[in-house]
């Protein structure tokens, strides 16, 4: 059987022009012209056996297998990548003290700390999940090194810490996939039970505000320190919280469709933070395999 192997360096073009939503701006960002990338989009065209792009207004638009083909060619160039870190990064060591949110915990830091480890085994890491003002005032003190934080105006100011934005992430209501419960207190007009974590909390915040909006009563229900404590308080009925569907369960479910409590939520920016005294060939690094983690889809469940 013939197999037909696709071009990393068109795969690049290609990615590069679906996510800077231009292949003009792809050609400028790899040095190369305009013509150049069209040729190379017909390559990838004829390589695939099918059409990968479809006319939108006066643009382009992927078709389905576009979209197949854009998630593998960045899980490829993903590889091709680390292949070649590995190869050139063996004298890549040190230590990095990294932190993260705990909704990143079990979905974003297994993929980012396996792909860094594979390419530099000499590189040591030091992993802390905490919340936003933790990590926020560990960065600091030059406790930490790297570390992703929901957007908090507080980590621009941080003296020697630079702060670079991530991606965006919507807000959610989220509780107990048995929604009568939610259904019956708000149909009694009885104030809204929250689950969340203890002040200051931009979730707290943002909750309550849009609450407020929508002239529906509240109360604060649960208070946690732990995102396992609001999990837990919300599959039991006890109430509804406000987060991402970055490592929601599998037995919770986001509740904004049901039009039962109030919409037009704003989303959260994620930012990677670095203290500047510890920028290395290490954190540098690092902070690339957190980049390319971003790309992907953030929003998977974990299994119940």
């Amino acid at each position: 059987m013939r197999h037909t192997n696709l071009d990393l360096d068109v795969l690049r073009s290609f990615v590069t022009g679906m996510e800077l939503g231009s292949f003009a701006r792809a050609a400028d960002h790899l040095g190369r012209s305009t013509s150049a990338i069209s040729a190379q989009l017909k390559k990838l065209e004829d390589q695939a056996g099918t059409a990968v792009f479809r006319k939108a207004g006066r643009g382009l638009a992927l078709t389905d297998a576009g979209e197949t083909l854009l998630a593998y060619a960045r899980r490829l160039l993903d590889l091709n990548d680390e292949a070649m870190s590995a190869l050139g990064g063996g004298d890549v060591a040190g230590n990095i003290r990294f932190g993260v949110q705990e909704d990143l915990g079990e979905t974003l830091l297994p993929e980012i700390l396996g792909r860094f480890a594979r390419a530099h085994p000499k590189t040591q890491i030091e992993a802390r999940l905490s919340r936003n003002a933790d990590l926020l005032r560990k960065l600091a003190l030059a406790e930490l090194d790297l570390a992703i934080t929901w957007g908090d105006s507080t980590g621009a100011t941080l003296t020697g810490v630079s702060g670079e934005y991530l991606t965006d992430v919507p807000m959610r209501w989220i509780g107990p996939a048995d929604r009568l419960l939610l259904e019956d207190v708000v149909r009694k007009g009885e104030p809204v039970p929250l689950v969340m974590f203890e002040a200051p909390c931009l979730f707290r915040t943002a909750a309550t505000e849009a609450l407020d909006r929508a002239s529906m009563p509240w109360r604060i229900a649960v208070t946690s320190s732990s995102l396992s404590g609001l999990w837990a308080a919300a599959a039991g009925g006890l109430g509804v919280t406000l987060r991402t569907e970055i490592g929601l369960p599998g037995h919770l479910a986001t509740l904004d469709a049901d039009n039962v409590l109030p919409g037009g939520l704003p989303s959260v920016p994620l930012l990677l933070h670095r203290t500047q005294a510890q920028q290395t060939s290490a954190t540098d690094r690092l902070s690339e395999i957190m980049r390319e983690s971003l790309r992907q889809p953030t929003l998977r469940k974990r299994a119940a």
